[in-house]
Order: C-alpha cells, then structure tokens, then sequence
C-alpha cells in the first residue's frame, strides 16, 4: 500500500491510497481534525463549523478541478463597526469602522489588516476627504513642524542667496563687464 507524507510545520499527515479515494465531507472532517489537534491553534467552538465549511468548499473545489472555492462567493458586504458621523465625532481621535477602536492616525491600523487608504474608502463608501488623522494629532503635528522650522528652509535659502540692489526709480541694474583675454 503506498503512503503519501504531507509535511507542514508542526504538523505532518499521513495519508495512505485509500485516504486519497476519500469523499470530500471525508478529507474535509480530517482537514478539520488536523488543524484543531494543532497546539498552536486557539479556536473557539463557534469558529469550528465555519472552518469545516471552508474545508469542504476547498476540497470541492480542486476535486472538480476549478481550483478557486472564493469565485463560488460573493463578494462580502463589510458593515462598519460604527457609523461614519461617529467616526468622526471627536477631533482627539478616528473611530476605525473595522473594529470601532479610536486611533490618531489610521494608517498604521489599516495596514495591518492588509488595506491602504484608498481601499478602506471604497470599502466603506466614503469621500475621499474623509480624514486618515484626527484633527487635533494632526493640529499638534504642525504647531511642532513649525516650531522646529520644518518647511520654512527653502524660503529662507532662497531669500537669503538673492542679492538686495537697492533701487531708484529710473535705474536699471548694471551687468558687471566681462574682460576680455588677451
């Protein structure tokens, strides 16, 4: 009888050529298995028949060859956490619409749940003014910006370089001469 070794960090399957003529309500109940004997795996009893879902949809899927269980669902409807005004209600904070959590700035959350700016926006239906930073961090940021002269360097370069002719009315400014060499 030949055996076929899965090896997958910290789990390893043995499958023998019977396993593999398995119904996939079969392989999808040891999928299951394997994973919830895992030790690094926290599941809650809720999360389990969700999982043994997904389990039967992928196995399902690459039975009959399409290779891709998402196609078969519909894109999911994402319901904010909060509503978009009380998002906004405090200029101390932004209230995320993934989690309901304050933030002072939302860039750093969204990354973590793989998202960009533009992304939480559509996702979302919002403007696209709709703030990434809370009024007041973003008030402080510039009070300190301009107290440590961020931003005011290349005016003063510039007005500084450029020579002051002073000028009456009526004068033009002489180009210097240029020698010739003999």
């Amino acid at each position: 009888m030949a055996q076929l070794k899965l090896h997958t960090l910290p789990l390893e399957i043995e499958l023998e050529q019977s396993d593999l003529n398995s119904t996939p309500v079969e392989l999808a109940t040891e999928l299951t298995i394997a994973w919830l004997s895992n030790p690094n795996t926290r599941a809650q009893a809720e999360e389990v028949p969700a999982f043994l879902q997904k389990m039967h949809e992928a196995v399902t899927s690459l039975e009959d060859g399409s290779g891709r269980a998402e196609a078969s669902q519909p894109e999911a409807q994402h319901e904010p956490a909060v509503t978009v005004r009380k998002s906004l209600a405090s200029r101390d904070h932004l209230i995320s619409l993934i989690d309901g959590k304050p933030y002072k700035s939302l860039r750093r959350h969204l990354t973590r749940h793989g998202l960009t700016p533009e992304q939480y926006r559509e996702r979302y239906n919002l403007k696209a003014d709709y703030p990434m930073v809370a009024p007041a961090y973003s008030d402080s940021r510039r009070e300190m910006a301009k107290k440590i002269g961020l931003g005011n360097k290349g005016r003063q370069a510039k007005s500084s370089t450029a020579p002051k002719v002073e000028r009456t009315k009526g004068t033009r400014r002489r180009q210097p001469k240029v020698e010739a060499e003999a």
